[in-house]
C-alpha cells in the first residue's frame, strides 16, 4: 500500500461520521469541494515535506487533549486601544460581550448568519484563496476548516476605517475544539486594521482570507493567548492588488503546539507584503511559522522577519519561501529568520527557500541561530546590571527588528510591554 493511500484511509477513518454543515447551495458546494480535497490528499503526516519538523497528530486526532484555561490576572491585550470588539468564547460568537457589528466604511456579519442566504457578496470569495493556496503545497487543515467551519466574521471594507476591528478569543472549556473561518474584502482605496488576541480553545483551527484591492491597505497585529496547554493551527491567505499593502505581525509567548501558516499572492504591480513574528518559548513549547509568498506582478516588495527566543528544551521552526514567477521583474524579496537559544537543550529548525524565474530581481534570505552575545552581556554586567536583567534586555533587543514591523506605535508599545512582562515573570 502506498503512502498516499495510507493517508487517505487514515483520513477517512478519522472523518467517519462527520459531514459538512447544512447551508445554502453555494456554500454547500464549497464545503463539499473542500472536504473532497481533504479526502483526496489526506490529513497531514510527518512524512509530508512541510510537516517533517512538526508532529500533526494532536491537530488531527478525533479526541482533543484537554487544555486548562490559564488565569494570568492581566487585562486583555489591546484593552487600551479604541476598537470595535468581537468576542468568541471557545469558538462561538458571543453577542453579549461584543460591540454592535457596525461601523463607518464597512459592513460586518457573522458567517453563521449568511450561510443560508442564496445571495451574498461573500459567495464568490469564501474558501477561494484557501483552495488556490493548496498549490503547490497542500494545506489539508485549511481545507478541513473551509469544509467544517460554522462561524467566523465576514467583513467588507469600502472606506478608510480608523477604528480597529478586534477579534477577542476566550477559552473557557478545557475540551473545546474551535473552528473559525473569517473573510475580509477591502475595496479599492480602503484600509483596515485587524487585531486578534486570546487563546481561543484547547484546540483551534482558524482560516483568515483577505482580499486587498488596488491601493487598499490591510494591517494585522495578533497576540496568541497565553494558555500554555493550547494547540493551534492558523492559516492566513491573502491576495494583493496594484499598489496595495498587506502587513501582519504575530506575537506568541505560550502554547504547547502552534503552527502558523501564511500564504500571500502579489498579483498587482507595486504591491507590498510584510509578514513578521516574534515568539518566546519555554519548556514544552513547539512553534512553527510556515510562509509562502508568490510574486506574480512587477515591482512588488515582500518582507519576512521572524525572531524566536527559546529555552528549557523549546523548539522553533521556520519554513519560508519566496516564489518569483516569470515576468515578475523588479521584485524585492527579503527573508530573515533568527533564533536566540538560551540553553543547549532548545533547538531551531529552519528551511528558507527562494525560487526565481525572473532575472531583474533583488531577493535574499538568511537564517541564524546562536546563544546570547557574551560580550554584550559582559558590557551590561560590568555596569552593574544583574545577569538576569541584562539577559532580558538583550532578548528584547534581539526581538526588536520583528516588532518594528508594526507601523502603529501604540500597538508596538503594547506588544513590547507584554514581552517585558513575560520575561519578568519568567525571571521571577
Amino acid at each position: 500500500m502506498g503512502f498516499l493511500q495510507q493517508k487517505q484511509e487514515a483520513t477517512a477513518a478519522l472523518l467517519d461520521g462527520i459531514s459538512v454543515p447544512a447551508g445554502a447551495v453555494w456554500i454547500t458546494a464549497i464545503r463539499d469541494a473542500a472536504m473532497a480535497r481533504v479526502i483526496e490528499n489526506g490529513l497531514p503526516h510527518r512524512r509530508d515535506e512541510y510537516w517533517k519538523y512538526t508532529r500533526p497528530d494532536t491537530l488531527t486526532a478525533q479526541d482533543v487533549i484537554p487544555a486548562a484555561p490559564f488565569e494570568h490576572g492581566e487585562a486583555p491585550m489591546f484593552d487600551d486601544i479604541d476598537r470595535l470588539k468581537v468576542v468568541f468564547v471557545d469558538g462561538i460568537f458571543d453577542a453579549d460581550q461584543s460591540d454592535d457589528l457596525e461601523g463607518e466604511g464597512l459592513t460586518i456579519e457573522c458567517l453563521s448568519d449568511i450561510v443560508n442566504k442564496d445571495i451574498h457578496w461573500a459567495k464568490e470569495l469564501y474558501g477561494q484563496l484557501e483552495a488556490n493556496g493548496q498549490t503547490p503545497v497542500q494545506r489539508p487543515l485549511a481545507a478541513l476548516n473551509t469544509a467544517l467551519a460554522e462561524d467566523g466574521i465576514i467583513i467588507r471594507v469600502t472606506g478608510q476605517v480608523s477604528r480597529p476591528i478586534s477579534f477577542f478569543y476566550k477559552h473557557e472549556d478545557e475540551n473545546s475544539d474551535a473552528i473559525l473561518h473569517h473573510v475580509i474584502k477591502l475595496e479599492e482605496g480602503a484600509s483596515l486594521t485587524l487585531l486578534e488576541n486570546g487563546p481561543a480553545a484547547a484546540r483551534f483551527n482558524k482560516v483568515l482570507e483577505v482580499y486587498v484591492a488596488d491601493k487598499a491597505a490591510f494591517n494585522h497585529v495578533r497576540a496568541q493567548g497565553r494558555d500554555h496547554e493550547r494547540r493551534a493551527a492558523t492559516h492566513i491567505f491573502g491576495r494583493l492588488g496594484t499598489e496595495s499593502s498587506f502587513k501582519s505581525f504575530t506575537l506568541t509567548v505560550n502554547g504547547v503546539l502552534t503552527r502558523n501558516e501564511c500564504v500571500l499572492e502579489l498579483t498587482g504591480d507595486d504591491a507590498i507584503a510584510h509578514v513578521a513574528g516574534a515568539c518566546v518559548g519555554d519548556g514544552d513549547f513547539h512553534h512553527d511559522d510556515t510562509v509562502f509568498v508568490t510574486h506574480d506582478a512587477v515591482a512588488c516588495e515582500s518582507r519576512q522577519v521572524f525572531k524566536k527566543v527559546l529555552r528549557n528544551g523549546a523548539t522553533g521552526v521556520f519554513q519560508g519561501k519566496i516564489l518569483v514567477k516569470p515576468g515578475a521583474q523588479k521584485t524585492d524579496g527579503y527573508q530573515i529568520s533568527q533564533s536566540l537559544l538560551l540553553d543547549e537543550d532548545s533547538q531551531f529548525l529552519a528551511k528558507p527557500e527562494l525560487e526565481i524565474y525572473a532575472d531583474d530581481v533583488a531577493c535574499s534570505h538568511g537564517s541564524t541561530s546562536g546563544a546570547i552575545d557574551e560580550d554584550g552581556l559582559f558590557y551590561l554586567r560590568a555596569r552593574g546590571v544583574p545577569k538576569d536583567i541584562a539577559t532580558d534586555l538583550m532578548t528584547l533587543a534581539f526581538l526588536a527588528e520583528a516588532v518594528e514591523e508594526i507601523e502603529n506605535e501604540a500597538l508596538a508599545d503594547c506588544i513590547l510591554t507584554r514581552l517585558e512582562g513575560w520575561l519578568e515573570r519568567r525571571r521571577g
